[in-house]
């Protein structure tokens, strides 16, 4: 059984400050600043997932100091970020195929898009449109986690954690969205 931590979106530069103050600067939610809300929740993960748009590479070691990460870039990523990262990626975990890509173009339609850039995987992870979302579609089980900083198209800022455990008979793949605000 794996328990990993997902997080999209997350759109954090530093414009000209350390990066440790503009990472607890930029991203306090209610009293805490976000470093403490991804230590709490994503406390015993096995692996961080970035599904893209993290903007700035420096956000990946943040990240690092809770867990191992795995990240592909977004269209709001730097340049520096969409040299070092992939557009997309594939991982098995326990016998799992996860597919992990930030997405683009209208939330609308997103699914269709997005499904057409992997062949034989069980899960799809992804971003783009900051709402979180968890379903099983043909088979496939599609998860975004929201975004923890920007609720631009979604009610709440959030992130999520699966689990994965292939001696699970009836259930593979379990998902949490965390409603942060």
């Amino acid at each position: 059984m794996k328990k990993i931590g997902v997080i999209s979106d997350t759109h954090i530069t530093n414009k000209g400050m350390n990066l440790r103050s503009a990472w607890n600067r930029f991203l306090t939610r209610g009293d805490q600043p976000l470093p403490e809300v991804l230590a709490r929740e994503f406390e015993g993960v096995d692996l961080i997932i970035h599904c893209g748009d993290l903007v700035e590479l420096w956000v990946l070691d943040l990240l690092k100091e809770i867990a191992p990460v795995e990240a592909v870039a977004g269209n709001m990523d730097g340049p520096e970020a969409r040299q070092e990262l992939p557009i997309k990626k594939n991982l098995e975990i326990e016998g799992i195929k996860l597919g992990i890509i930030h997405g683009g173009g209208s939330p609308h339609g997103m699914i269709d898009r997005i499904i057409s850039e992997f062949s034989g995987v069980d899960a799809i992870l992804f971003g783009h449109t900051h709402a979180p979302f968890a379903e099983t579609r043909d088979g496939i089980f599609f998860f975004n986690p929201g975004s923890p900083t920007d609720r631009r198209f979604a009610p709440y800022n959030s992130l999520g954690i699966l689990i994965i455990d292939s001696n699970d008979p009836k259930q593979k793949i379990k998902s949490n969205i965390i409603k942060l605000d």
